[in-house]
């Protein structure tokens, strides 16, 4: 992907992929990134190993699983939200790292291997500047 041709959306999955393959040595499989006024979503899918997605399948693993993932972003997240804000111009305020379940619902564990990262921005991004929705096929 041609990074100074490409759109933000384009620009933020990359980021997020190369972040999720370092953090966590494992490239995903696609990435969605969706911004509505203040709040950018981006889901990655694809990004957990064989082991985790064993490990969730009982309600146990599944929170241990969760709680493990919020910590590591939350310990991690700094360079991507920096991207972020370097991509779109916005200090982005707040960062929350979830594991996406089956059914959609936070509580339960990621049969799917999907991780939804939600950063909530400080205002709005320019709706000219921005081109709207994305997936990257990452694979």
């Amino acid at each position: 992907m041609d990074i100074c041709n490409s759109t933000m959306a384009q620009q933020i999955a990359q980021a997020a992929s190369d972040f999720e393959q370092r953090r966590s040595g494992r490239m995903p499989k696609s990435a969605s990134v969706v911004l509505s006024e203040d709040t950018l979503v981006i889901t990655l899918r694809g990004a957990l190993s064989p082991a985790e997605k064993a490990l969730a399948k009982s309600p146990a693993g599944a929170a241990q699983m969760q709680e493990l993932h919020r910590q590591l972003f939350a310990n991690s997240c700094d360079p991507l939200r920096q991207e972020i804000e370097r991509i779109t111009g916005v200090e982005v305020r707040d960062a929350a790292g979830e594991v996406e379940t089956a059914t959609g619902a936070v509580v339960q564990m990621f049969a799917t291997g999907t991780v939804v990262q939600l950063f909530l921005l400080a205002r709005s991004v320019n709706a000219e500047a921005w081109s709207g929705s994305l997936r990257c096929d990452l694979s």
